[in-house]
């Protein structure tokens, strides 16, 4: 507690915590303006019914329920990226620009990942509008209307990824995850609210199973967040003139879950590709996206198939965004360069394949954690029969995950102030 009132004792990093509650409450009122022509009524039974529409909903961060200006929210730029990342592997001149031209080079590749942004976000917000006037969710509205509905869509969009950038530049949380956090938060009342609604005496059982997984799903995440394998790290003695340096030991941390909950959002990016299939075929030909369409949902609604699909992205997107986050060569060259050594192991390549086969054991059980922590609130809702705790079980993940990276940000902030009070 006392820790979290030093946040306002410090006027700058106060002054940041502000900056970044006032982004969030601009996106949330963004969120709030629907579209011209919405039929509101209409639109709010098709989203209730539609377990598929619900995952969508959360991941633009409340933005899509009532067709508002940021319906999409960073959807496309979250797109754009993973496309970017898979050109790394098929372009050697992209993987020679994010690895290796340093932070220039990732700047130039998240501008191009911005850039990319734009027609797909023009391409998904026509898409989606086609797929629901197919359906006969909204009205068809005149060419004019349509038009400026895609770009209001898109520009929203771009907006949403602003306001986003400008959160991550406050270096206390990650501006899109706490976007989608800030999304996920004002539906959880709702969702809350729901599920005591239809509660039944019958179902008590149920929902005291459902109390437990939450709980258990809450301590599994932070355990798998906060699980880290210490490396050993000794420095060798060096002289410079008169005085003697080195000679210490440390530990280098490395982490079982590297990659966060940056896997669990790629993942359901992907699971929600074939709808944004869906929304391209819908451009060309509006009975072959509907039919798209209601085959996306229908795996959606195979639960046996869907958790296999989950569970295999959430582990490939690990080792995936692993191998981008940590460079096991770049980490024994620095390692060589400041004197450091792992005890029993030669610097330089050696070390090298050290660090690589550390990494890959324990990215294989927190991989496998991850999924499996992701599948398991579908699983307990196939058997209590809660309609509601897929989602809210997802949205559970990525809330409590966001959150202690936050909390870990902020508190790296409060220890640097600390240092500095000290000298």
């Amino acid at each position: 507690m006392n820790r979290f009132l030093q946040i306002f004792k410090i006027k700058e990093l106060r002054n940041k915590v502000f900056i970044v509650a006032g982004l969030l409450v601009a996106y949330r009122v963004f969120a709030a303006i629907p579209i011209p022509g919405i039929d509101a009524a209409r639109l709010q039974n098709y989203f209730n019914t539609n377990q598929f529409f619900g995952f969508l909903n959360f991941f633009s961060g409340g933005g899509l329920s009532n067709l508002s200006i940021v319906m999409l929210g960073v959807g496309p730029y979250i797109t754009s990226t993973i496309i970017m990342q898979l050109l790394t592997i098929i372009f050697p001149k992209f993987k020679e620009m994010y690895y290796e031209e340093g932070a220039a080079g990732q700047a130039k590749f998240n501008r191009y990942s911005r850039m990319l942004a734009v027609p797909l976000g023009l391409a998904q917000g026509y898409g989606f509008l086609t797929l629901l006037i197919a359906q006969g969710v909204i009205a068809r509205p005149d060419p004019f209307s349509m038009i400026r509905n895609v770009i209001v869509i898109a520009c929203g969009s771009i907006i949403a990824l602003w306001l986003g950038e400008l959160i991550t530049e406050q270096k206390i949380g990650n501006g899109i995850s706490l976007i989608i956090f800030a999304g996920i938060v004002s539906k959880l009342p709702s969702g809350i609210g729901a599920a005591f609604a239809t509660y039944t005496p019958g179902l008590l059982t149920a929902y005291l199973a459902l109390l437990a997984a939450g709980a258990l799903l809450i301590a599994g995440v932070v355990y798998l967040n906060e699980g880290e394998r210490k490396i050993p790290v000794a420095y060798a003695r060096r002289v410079r003139g008169n005085k003697m340096y080195g000679g210490s030991q440390s530990y280098l941390p490395l982490k079982v879950n590297q990659a966060g909950m940056i896997p669990l959002i790629f993942a359901i990016s992907v699971l929600l590709f074939p709808q944004f299939i869906a929304q391209i075929v819908t451009i060309f030909s509006s009975s072959l996206g509907v039919k798209v369409n209601d085959l996306a949902t229908a795996f959606m609604a195979n639960q046996f198939a869907y958790n296999i699909v989950y569970f295999l992205l959430v582990f490939v997107f690990c080792y995936f965004y692993t191998s981008i986050t940590f460079n096991p060569e770049e980490v024994a060259k620095n390692l060589q360069r400041s004197g450091g050594f792992v005890p029993g192991i030669r610097p330089g390549e050696n070390t090298e394949k050290f660090f690589s086969s550390v990494v890959n054991r324990i990215t294989f059980w927190g991989a496998a954690g991850l999924g499996f922590i992701a599948i398991v609130p579908s699983l307990i809702q196939r058997f209590t029969g809660v309609a509601t705790l897929t989602v809210s079980g997802t949205a559970i993940l990525i809330v409590v995950a966001v959150a202690l990276e936050t909390m870990r940000q902020v508190d790296s902030q409060l220890t640097v102030r600390e240092y500095e009070g000290i000298e």
